[in-house]
Formats: C-alpha cells, structure tokens, sequence
C-alpha cells in the first residue's frame, strides 16, 4: 500500500484519481472542498493550497498536482491578472506543494510526482494565451526538476486534450459542441476522466520506474496527427 498526496482530487481528473487509488492505497486529499465520498483509505484536508499551510504528512510516495484551470479570451481581453492568476494556480501551486512535501518524499518508495499539462502547450490554440504559458511552466518545471531529481524522485506531466469534466462543462454545454469537438480530434473523440486517471496510475506504478521527465499527450490525434 502507497501513501499518495492528491492536491485537487475532489473534481474532475483528480476526483477520477483518487477513487481509482483508493482500491489499493492510502490517499490524503488537499483541497478547497471535500470529495463526495467517504473511505477507510481517505484523508481529507479542506484548504486553499495557495493561501493556506500545507499539513505535515509523515509518509509520502507518490504526490499528484491536479489543479487547473481554463481561462480562454483573446489577447486584448486578457488582463495581466489573468496571466498572474493562471500562472499562480497551474505553476505556483505545484511548487509550493512540491517544496513542502520533497523531503519526505525522497524517503518513500519509488517516489514519484505526476503534473499536468495542456495540448495548448504545444499546439497553437487561439484564445489559449494565459493558460498555455502556465502549462509550459510546468513543462519546464518537470524537465528542471527531473534531472535535479534523477536518481531519487521521478516526475512526469500529463498534458490531456479537452476532458469532459466540470471544468469543461461550458464548452461541451450541449450536443452539437460535443460532437463537434469529436470531429476536431483525428481519432473521433475526447478524454473522459478514467482515461486520464489510468495513465496517471501507470506513471506512478513500477512498470514506469525508467520514465521521467516527461510530458505524455493524451491528445486523441489533435497533436500528432493532420489528417
């Protein structure tokens, strides 16, 4: 059994996470609200991890950052706050929490830390200025930090197309928006949050123990492919 630290697991991706953790390991959730379920294997604390103190947690193998955010405008409606707030919660966060928790987590076993991206980081996108900087902070961040932390911590990002979660609820609002983000995409579809919760799973598991440094589109074709 893993002791994992989810920042962000009451929604969304992480919520997906965090129950597919739950079956076999020990999770702490740090967030604003509380996930709607209860568990033998969950501990919650409620708090915003860009204002507030992290909690000590003695025993840490794996940490997760899943906050985000999708802020789509053009250039001229963009305000500098905007960039600062994007960048605070994508680029901020992750580090806060990783300088809070990498002592302790060099201890674990086979210690490791997955953050996230966006395909905006590397396929031009209008309207994606601000959050496409954040996420390529965090790109940046995990490539530094894997090399500073080669031999003790692995890191990786996954940057993930549009997931149909609430975060996303106004761009795939009705029918016809969702069927035409299917036809954006070359392989005909978008992520759902279990797909992503399995790619984080195996990034922390064993089989991943040569990997690190890495960002992993899970791009259904929108990146890779011009067909």
């Amino acid at each position: 059994m893993k002791n994992i630290v989810i920042i962000g697991g009451s929604k969304g991706i992480g919520s997906a996470i965090l129950l597919q953790q739950l079956e076999t390991n020990l999770v702490y959730n740090i967030s604003r609200n509380a996930p709607e379920i209860t568990h033998p294997n969950l501990k919650h604390f409620s708090l915003d991890v860009l204002q507030d103190t992290l909690p000590e947690i003695e025993a840490i193998d794996t940490l997760i950052y899943c906050p985000g955010s999708i802020n789509l405008k053009p250039i001229g409606s963009l305000s500098i706050d905007d960039f600062r707030n994007d960048f605070e919660i994508n680029v901020i966060g992750a580090v806060k929490t990783i300088q809070k928790y990498l002592p302790v987590l060099k201890k674990g076993t086979d210690p490791s830390i997955v953050l996230f991206s966006t395909v905006a980081a590397k396929l031009g996108m209008p309207f994606h200025a601000s959050i496409a900087t954040a996420k390529a902070g965090v790109e940046g961040l995990v490539k530094s930090l894997g090399a500073e932390l080669a031999s003790v911590v692995r890191i990786n990002a996954i940057a993930p197309t549009i997931t149909e979660t609430s975060l996303s609820a106004n761009i795939l609002r009705n029918d016809r928006m969702k069927e035409n983000m299917v036809e954006r995409h070359p392989m005909k579809g978008y992520l759902k949050p279990k797909e992503v919760a399995n790619m984080a799973n195996f990034l922390i598991s064993e089989n991943a123990k040569s990997i690190s440094g890495q960002v992993f589109e899970m791009d259904y074709g929108i990146v890779t492919f011009k067909i």
